[in-house]
């Protein structure tokens, strides 16, 4: 059984759409609710690590705390940036989808097609209707 967890907020579209193509593998992951029950640091670390992306590239810039701390100012720390994502997890952009082919930023959901071990099993649009993947379980091009 293929194991694969997507840090999740269901609030969120982008979220909701990349949930949905992992079920349309035919796997249901285990969903972590990130504003609820945050990643511990170490978690946290790893997770940029994997992705090989800078922290500052993780942060979510259109949320009030990103303004409010003065976060587009280039004079934090890696540390200190991951200490503001700890402590106002909405910081955290999303979704991330770990799976045994890699973990990805989820942005846009189409991404996760690049990490899924399993084909799709058919058509999916996203929400506001844009095909993603056909009948054929193939990935629409754009």
């Amino acid at each position: 059984m293929t194991s694969i967890t997507i840090y999740h907020n269901p609030a969120c579209g982008t979220s909701r759409n990349t949930l949905e193509l992992i079920r349309n593998s035919g796997v249901e992951p285990t969903v972590i609710h990130y504003l609820e029950t945050p990643p511990g640091r170490d978690e946290l670390v790893k997770l940029i690590g994997d992705m090989g992306i800078s922290v500052r590239s993780l942060l979510r810039k259109n949320v009030e705390p990103y303004e409010e701390l003065g976060l587009n100012e280039d004079t934090f720390s890696d540390e200190q940036l991951v200490d503001y994502m700890l402590q106002y997890p909405l910081l955290i952009n999303r979704p991330i989808v770990v799976t045994p082919l890699g973990t990805k930023l989820c942005r846009p959901s189409e991404v996760v097609l690049d990490i899924l071990p399993d084909a799709q099993q058919g058509a999916f649009s996203k929400e506001d209707g844009e095909a993603v993947v056909d009948a054929q379980g193939k990935r629409v091009s754009k």
